[in-house]
């Protein structure tokens, strides 16, 4: 392969986005715009690699664009469908990374506990990606800062007003956010706040950037001046039963007209779908032109392959 952009020395698993440093993060994006650019240059990058998706949660997204990545970079995925069999029941997780190191040259695995991929971690000797936790979702928050660098070219000093559950969405953005020396703020009611130890340690990180972390109770005040206004579903895969508690503690805290108004002139409107729409967000806003929720979208599949290439070429 002839490329002028080299993957980043990263570590070999991608399970909570810690793993990578600033300066590492800010060479991933480099690689990913060259990937996105040229996809030529790295058809055969993965050339002969195998790649095992092990979903426990139905995808569309994920899935659709992990697949077509491997195979665009010359490679192939094998999908494990664990959504009714869930891991761990008809065969341990430690058996099950075992037996895939000897097949495949990758895990990618969409889970509902972050300790599941942490024991995959510990027992395969291959990379092991994290396509959705609990704790984090690694890869949506690169292909959402990714999304606002090419919006608007710097990184350091945006604001992102995150407006909702403090859950694993919000735990990717802060510890992203704050290796790119972004100011990211939450506005989430009382209860429902990002894990305070996701938060010091994003805290700490972006002190070395400049970055800024914030907690906050008012989504007005959370959005006030913002670049980018992102929400997320009140109740994810598995907390159904909540469904109804969390509507009428989030009943204040949807994102809609009124509240984007209040974030900056060019700000723009995330999300990482799927959308429930008239709850976490109106319709007219999230199909209103400041909605960049399907440039996030078509951005996972670019960031997507630019993980693969650096932790499996």
């Amino acid at each position: 392969m002839n490329s002028s952009a080299t993957p980043p020395a990263l570590s070999d698993d991608l399970l909570t986005g810690t793993e990578w440093n600033p300066a590492q993060v800010l060479d991933f994006f480099r690689l990913a715009t060259d990937i996105k650019a040229y996809p030529d240059r790295y058809r055969n990058s993965l050339s002969g690699r195998f790649l095992a998706l092990i979903f426990e949660k139905p995808s569309l997204r994920r899935r659709v664009t992990f697949e077509v990545g491997i195979a665009s970079l010359g490679g192939t995925a094998v999908f494990l469908d664990h959504t009714l069999t869930h891991l761990g029941e008809r065969e341990c997780v430690r058996d099950i990374a075992k037996n895939l190191e000897r097949w495949v040259h990758g895990i990618v695995a969409r889970v509902f506990a972050q300790e599941s991929l942490e024991e995959f971690a510990r027992n395969a000797a291959i990379p092991v990606i994290n396509a959705l936790s609990d704790r984090y979702h690694p890869c949506q928050a690169l292909a959402d800062f990714f999304t606002l660098q090419e919006r608007f070219g710097e990184l350091r000093g945006i604001k992102l007003a995150y407006v909702g559950d403090g859950n694993n969405m919000c735990h990717s953005l802060l510890t992203i956010g704050a290796r790119v020396g972004a100011h990211v703020c939450v506005a989430t009611p009382a209860g429902y706040e990002p894990d305070p130890a996701i938060v010091s340690a994003a805290k700490r990180v972006a002190r070395e950037t400049h970055g800024k972390i914030e907690i906050l109770r008012s989504p007005k005040e959370g959005v006030s001046g913002a670049q980018a206004v992102y929400t997320d579903v009140w109740a994810s895969m598995g907390q159904e039963v909540e469904a109804a508690a969390r509507e009428a503690a989030f009943a204040g805290y949807q994102v809609n007209e009124a509240l984007l108004s209040g974030a900056a002139s060019d700000a723009v409107f995330m999300h990482c779908l799927p959308a429930h729409r008239g709850l976490e967000v109106t319709g007219g806003v999230i199909d209103s032109t400041r909605s960049i929720v399907y440039d996030q979208a078509e951005n996972r599949l670019h960031v997507q392959k630019a993980i693969l290439h650096t932790l499996l070429a």
